[in-house]
């Protein structure tokens, strides 16, 4: 799997009274697919995943992969505790043809100073997942590089995201791990294939009677099946794959090698964070300098609790609502200077 681009992290809506609202995860996504963004991640740190019951957890997996278009990559967190219950949360978004998994250090071995337990969990996760792993490391649970670069071999482990840690960490990721090569399937256009379009490519979706066979006689409705629409595609040699997941320092973990970005801030402002990608693509450092400031002290205040995230969103026209409890709404002082700096970042 190609991980490149712009990947917006979702947040979950709940009803006043604390219920998963779904119809507002799908309109969010619905709106998310008209943006510039390769690809969406489901029930990250922002989609507070630990605050979802099981039957929840299900219903929104399978609202995303109904909603997002078959070119929207979908990555799903999976992170838990035990690797059995972490597989099993694998195997459902393998059902619901979602892309790639992104795991985190488990809870109970978080602080931990032995790696023996932590290279364990992935390695066994990575063994007998049916979805490539992309690791998670952040602030609170820090994956460490010796540890990364000895992961990064394994065949599907394709890459990961980091949420913390300096471009000097990046650059060194990819130092170390510059032997690893991998051939992912492209399209024509270098753009990432999905499972959702290689299902839509299979003669299994083909459809095998026409429209009016309940009204004609038996003979005259069978009709051979139509083919569907072929998938063009080619292959790229890839390495370590990094997306970087700092709202302050997008900019920076691109000059230091990440191939894409994921930025919480892409759930409310994705238009401006991709214009921070795009412009440094175009190699014009000066314009992507400009970009990379505007989102700098408005990320500080969006991402100082997932309540002004999801405020950020409403006031960029998704639906945010209120985190569920026990995490609080925004202040009002917060709102003010939400909705100050918000105005220079309209979508």
């Amino acid at each position: 799997m190609l991980l490149e681009g712009l990947y917006i992290p979702l947040t979950t809506p709940f009803h006043t009274d604390g219920r998963l609202n779904l119809p507002k995860l799908a309109a969010n996504v619905a709106r998310y697919t008209k943006t510039a963004a390769a690809g969406m991640i489901v029930l990250g740190a922002t989609g507070e995943p630990t605050l979802l019951s099981d039957e929840e957890t299900h219903d929104v997996l399978h609202v995303v992969a109904q909603t997002a278009e078959a070119e929207n990559v979908l990555i799903v967190g999976v992170s838990r505790d035990s690797v059995r219950a972490t597989l099993a949360l694998a195997e459902l978004a393998a059902e619901m043809l979602y892309d790639s998994i992104l795991v985190g250090v488990p809870t109970i071995l978080a602080g931990k100073d032995d790696s023996r337990e932590l290279l364990l969990y992935f390695q066994a996760v990575a063994d007998r997942t049916p979805l490539p792993v992309v690791l998670l490391s952040d602030a609170a649970r820090r994956i460490p590089i010796d540890a990364i670069v000895e992961l990064a071999a394994h065949p599907h482990i394709l890459g990961m995201m980091v949420n913390a840690g300096s471009p000097a960490e990046i650059e060194a990721i990819l130092r170390r791990t510059s032997d690893i090569r991998r051939e992912v399937v492209v399209t024509p256009v270098f753009s990432a294939v999905t499972a959702r379009m290689k299902a839509a490519a299979s003669p299994l979706s083909a459809t095998f009677l026409s429209a009016n066979s309940l009204t004609v006689n038996l003979a005259s409705s069978i009709v051979s099946p139509p083919s569907p629409p072929a998938l063009r595609s080619r292959t790229k040699s890839v390495g370590f794959q990094i997306l970087t997941g700092n709202t302050q320092a997008i900019l920076d973990g691109l000059r230091a090698g990440a191939s894409g970005a994921a930025p919480a801030m892409a759930a409310c402002a994705p238009q401006a964070c991709y214009e921070v990608l795009a412009a440094w693509k175009d190699n014009d450092q000066p314009l992507a300098e400009e970009k990379q400031d505007r989102l700098r002290v408005a990320s500080r205040l969006c991402e100082a609790g997932i309540g002004n995230l999801k405020y950020a969103c409403e006031l960029n026209g998704y639906f945010g609502g209120r985190p569920r409890l026990p995490q609080l709404p925004p202040t009002g002082e917060q709102r003010a200077a939400l909705e100050q700096w918000m105005t220079l970042l309209r979508n």
